[in-house]
């Protein structure tokens, strides 16, 4: 008996999570919460702030925020109501072996993005706090990494209990920085506001809003699985991502008008608030990191047939040891690689409702290969990147969508290659 209990899954990285291990609203939201609390989007709020007005600025927040949601939420609602991560939803969506490229592409990506956030952590803390030098910046990539990583590896209870720490805290404290900077200001947030000069349209807005964590959204159902059903799976998606989005905004823009940054950081520092500030940006960045990594793991247990906790310490090792040239080096990659997810969503969310029946089926027969899936996410991705037309993600998930119906409407696409 004990041996078994040391060797449970408890993140049920290869079947579905059961019901006796489902969390309720409260947990889900602060899970949701904290995923959705990536610094990364106060770059977003930089560029909103500095070619809108408040009020555009708002607009584009509602619209962006409402499309976003949507996906999201229909993520959410798929990863809650069948228990099933990302991994094992693409099993079955893009087959056995065709599951291999979302989960590359998600693993890729995250592990990306979780080296960018240690440098955006050890970088400008080394340089307040221990004079710039080389040698502190690495001391705290290193520290920073062996945190985010552990509290990865120990699976989502750990990072349930990071997100009730770090939620309530990043929230009000990076609230009362931005309303103590306001206050600092001339006239009301509205005066101080960048007019609009045109630059950017309330559309171009809401396809920054939706660009800035598409991406990471489609990461949903690896959190989302645990919610005790589908409706508190949704809810609790499209609540989080509103809130958690719009706040990070909201901190890029005044750290824009307050101090022509991107960071609550900066403003924190501004303000005299040096040792408040490092704990917000260490735990705003703590709750994206460890989702970042958890489902990193999650994809590559997928391709190699691994346990997850193996896979996390390698993606955390890669991610710490390449995170400042990630930084310098690679965010405009990543943000293109940003537009290869959402394909991947929007066919996860049609092959549930297209096929409930089968996801009713604890071990279905799977196809090993659905290449229109994989086609979809193809020529979605090579449109998002190369058409100049609306919003980028929207035209990937379109293109995907195409793909995806012509393969379940021809006659015999959904026939199974590979028994089990």
């Amino acid at each position: 008996m004990s041996k078994n209990k040391k060797t449970k899954d408890v993140d049920f990285a290869s079947k579905a999570v059961p019901a006796d291990s489902r969390k309720g609203l409260v947990t889900m939201f602060m899970i949701m919460l904290g995923f959705t609390f990536f610094s990364a989007s106060m770059w977003v709020g930089q560029q909103l702030a500095e070619g809108l007005d408040f009020w555009g600025f708002v607009k584009s927040l509602i619209l962006g925020g409402v499309i976003l949601g949507a996906y999201t939420g229909l993520l959410g609602y798929v990863g809650a109501k069948t228990g099933l991560s990302l991994d094992l939803l693409s099993r079955r969506a893009f087959g056995e072996k065709g599951s291999y490229l979302p989960s590359a592409m998600i693993s890729f990506t995250q592990i990306g993005w979780f080296g960018v956030g240690l440098a955006m952590f050890a970088i400008p803390v080394s340089k307040e706090l221990l004079g710039g030098s080389d040698a502190a910046m690495w001391g705290l990539v290193i520290l920073a990494g062996v945190c985010m990583t552990a509290s990865a590896y120990f699976g989502i209870d750990s990072l349930t209990i990071v997100s009730y720490i770090a939620v309530p805290l990043v929230a009000v404290l990076g609230t009362v920085a931005m309303v103590m900077a306001v206050q600092q200001g001339d006239g009301t947030i509205i005066d101080q506001f960048a007019k609009s000069s045109g630059s950017l349209t309330i559309v171009g807005g809401a396809g920054l809003v939706v660009g800035s964590f598409v991406s990471g959204g489609t990461a949903t159902p690896n959190f989302a699985r645990f919610a005790k059903n589908g409706k508190v799976g949704a809810i609790t998606t499209v609540v989080a991502f509103f809130i958690g989005n719009s706040l990070m905004f909201f901190f890029g823009a005044v750290s824009s008008i307050f101090v022509g940054g991107n960071d609550i950081f900066e403003v924190m520092i501004r303000l005299n608030l040096f040792y408040l500030a490092v704990l917000v940006l260490g735990l705003n960045i703590w709750t994206t990191n460890d989702n970042a990594l958890y489902t990193a793991g999650l994809g590559l247990a997928n391709i190699f047939h691994q346990k997850k906790k193996p896979m996390v310490l390698i993606s955390g090792i890669i991610g710490t040891v390449a995170s400042v040239w990630l930084y310098y080096n690679f965010c405009d990659w990543l943000n293109i690689l940003n537009c290869t997810l959402p394909p991947v969503g929007i066919i996860l969310v049609m092959d549930y409702f297209m096929n409930r029946k089968e996801y009713e089926k604890e071990n279905p027969a799977l196809k090993t290969v659905n290449w229109f899936s994989v086609a979809g996410v193809v020529l979605g991705t090579i449109v998002a990147n190369v058409l100049n037309w609306g919003v980028a993600s929207i035209n990937g998930m379109a293109v995907a969508a195409v793909c995806y119906m012509i393969g379940q409407l021809m006659p015999g696409t959904r026939g199974v290659v590979n028994e089990h």
